[in-house]
């Protein structure tokens, strides 16, 4: 029998504002634990909540973005669940209207065939809510820390549109890429800023139900998520071909162990009733004039507009394209570089391969020694002929090394300045052929490819510093005098 997988994410992103969603404790990472709570985040008793307007305007462009209806009046509600870093025994987040509703992403992936699949993922909603603390565990005790109690999330939640790790790994990475390029959001997967719950069932081909699904909870890593649906495809599809469905796949929420590689169950999984939805009395509807709206609603370029632009006006390939909008902070820096005057194929080339290879693991280009305003001074002096593309690397090589050292300053000391005198190179050439008369009689006997055997040994002379577009010319012109 064949089987279809069916997928719906529910995707928590953590917004960057400075304080939480209800209160102004700070929301920084790696604080002191419990240093920054106060009555509300604590939930004591008589505090009350005040919502974060940027943590709306956020949420608006998110919306903007998703091409999603934003709600002039949303209505948050209590989710009562009971967990030791949850002090108010419920979570405050949106149920019955929230703040994004509907909309859509445009997705693309290369399937198993090679072969290149667009598709439509459509988003149910978005609303907000506020996040738990954390739970340490040790071996004989646990600690809270509320640190993150309060801090504001926009949950983002898919149709069961996704039938593949294929598809869902799509739309996660433009999701990620969105939030990201709005700056709504750090998205560090590391930290939990991206993080989200994969939904997943199975039914025959041709079967219009939905069967029982299972919840793979808190997943921050695409590779990890791609192997948890997978485990789960055939762990539901065993437990139909063997008979016995209905007693091994519950609704409940697992767990992935990424030593494993096997999900395991975690607890059992809740109703919407069994949450006792109810509105939040100390909250009165969300009400958005259509003003605020409008003002929220103007949003930056996104990376497929920017890789749009940088195909059509700079000719660079789809590949190319999308290593430079891999992130803002990538496609900046090749923003700035051709605002510098750098040509595009050029910058293209210094950032991708030259600088990429030379950054460390995991180290990204905004934590870079050499920045925009450095590598633009490089390839700048490359593009005018100071220096060769060859002395270009090892400049780079000592701009790594001497973090304080500008690009002018590496090339004097490194006496990499490029020799463009004619009568510098012309000298280079005359004693190069005085010194190979025999090659000379082989070239002018009809041996055309000896010209490289010259050029090359010109520059060996000058120590790569002879301006090899010059000499090659200049060797020409002399030899067929």
């Amino acid at each position: 029998m064949d089987f279809e997988t069916i997928i719906g994410l529910e995707v928590h992103v953590q917004l960057n504002t400075k304080t939480k969603l209800f209160c102004g404790c700070k929301t920084s990472f790696g604080d002191k634990p419990n240093a920054n709570v106060c009555p509300v985040c604590m939930a004591l008793p008589g505090a009350l909540p005040v919502i974060n307007k940027e943590a709306v305007k956020k949420s608006i462009m998110l919306g903007t973005a998703l091409g999603s209806k934003i709600n002039t009046i949303s209505v948050f509600n209590r989710k009562s669940y009971f967990y030791p870093d949850l002090p108010s025994g419920y979570q405050t987040t949106q149920f019955d209207v929230a703040i994004v509703e509907g909309g859509a992403l445009e997705i693309e992936y290369e399937n198993s065939q090679k072969e290149i699949v667009q598709k439509t993922i459509n988003i149910t909603r978005a609303h907000l809510e506020n996040d738990a603390g954390k739970n340490t565990h040790g071996d004989q005790y646990s600690c809270v820390d509320l640190n993150r109690a309060g801090t504001p999330l926009i949950e983002i939640v898919s149709e069961p549109d996704m039938r593949n790790a294929n598809e869902v790994v799509a739309y996660l990475k433009k999701l990620h890429s969105i939030v990201r390029f709005l700056k709504i959001s750090d998205a560090n997967m590391n930290e939990g800023s991206f993080r989200c719950d994969v939904n997943i069932s199975i039914r025959p081909k041709g079967d219009n139900k939905l069967y029982t699904r299972s919840e793979i909870k808190n997943m921050n890593s695409f590779k990890f998520i791609a192997s948890a649906i997978e485990y789960e495809q055939k762990r539901h599809i065993k437990a139909w071909e063997d008979g016995t469905y209905d007693q091994e796949i519950v609704q409940e929420t697992r767990l992935f162990n990424t030593t494993t590689f096997k999900t395991a169950s975690m607890r059992g999984k809740e109703d919407s009733a069994d949450y006792r939805y109810f509105p939040d009395p100390d909250l009165p509807p969300l009400k958005i004039s259509e003003e605020f709206i409008s003002q929220n609603s103007h949003i930056p370029p996104l990376a497929d507009e920017i890789a749009q632009k940088m195909i059509q006006e700079y000719n660079l390939s789809k590949y190319d394209s999308e290593i430079l909008t891999s992130s803002p902070a990538v496609s900046e820096y090749f923003v700035q570089m051709i605002d510098a005057g750098v040509k595009p194929k050029l910058a293209n080339s210094w950032i991708t391969v030259e600088l990429f290879g030379r950054l460390s693991d995991g180290e990204l280009i905004e934590d870079s020694i050499v920045d925009a305003k450095k590598l633009s001074d490089l390839a700048l002096s490359i593009q005018n002929g100071d220096i060769s593309a060859k002395a270009g690397k090892e400049v780079l090589d000592y701009l790594f090394e001497n973090e304080n050292c500008e690009v002018r300053e590496a090339i004097d000391k490194l006496g990499l300045k490029q020799i463009n005198d004619d009568s510098l190179i012309i000298k280079m050439i005359e004693e190069v052929i005085a010194n190979n008369g025999d090659k000379v009689a082989e070239y002018k006997a009809g041996k055309d490819k000896l010209l490289g055997f010259f050029v090359g040994q010109v520059l060996k002379a000058s120590k790569g510093s002879a301006n090899p577009q010059m000499v090659n010319k200049m060797m020409s012109e002399y030899l067929n005098k």
